[in-house]
């Protein structure tokens, strides 16, 4: 039988622990749920804005979709995405030559979805993880994604 008690790891304060390896750490990050993604989700669900998540037969996979609508929103985090002059888009300075190519290619396929969805006819929008951390800002930039598209 399993015992039920959480692994001592856990119940240790952050800093009283041994740091996280860097495989422990990169297992944590996930690609879906994150908190710039249930911060969307709420503003989406308080305007009254149908969707789908993580639309599977879309290119790219948006976040938030809807095809009788035909609107795709992506939340993208500044690191992964490399987001031009963020604060939270650092450059990383060990294996430089690991990482530029890997984020340049994200920056590219990111494109590459978009021009895909425009071509299919989808309203494409993308919320930074930097502006998700200040909903009204999120909130605002929903609100001008839906308006244009009403008055298309």
């Amino acid at each position: 039988m399993r015992s039920r008690l959480p692994k001592l790891r856990k119940l240790l304060a952050r800093s009283k622990r041994a740091p996280l390896s860097r495989s422990e750490a990169m297992s944590r990050i996930r690609s879906t749920g994150t908190t710039p993604e249930r911060v969307v989700r709420r503003l989406l669900t308080q305007s009254g804005i149908k969707y789908r998540m993580n639309v599977r037969d879309l290119p790219g996979k948006p976040d938030f979709a809807n095809k009788r609508r035909k609107f795709a929103i992506f939340v993208h985090g500044c690191f992964w995405h490399s987001h031009d002059s963020c604060s939270l888009a650092s450059d990383p300075k060990s294996n430089r030559s690991y990482w530029r190519p890997k984020l340049e290619r994200t920056k590219a396929r990111d494109l590459a979805h978009a021009e895909r969805l425009k071509e299919l006819g989808y309203r494409v929008l993308i919320i930074w993880e930097c502006s998700s951390r200040k909903p009204e800002i999120a909130a605002a930039q929903i609100a001008d994604f839906f308006k244009n598209a009403l008055t298309r």
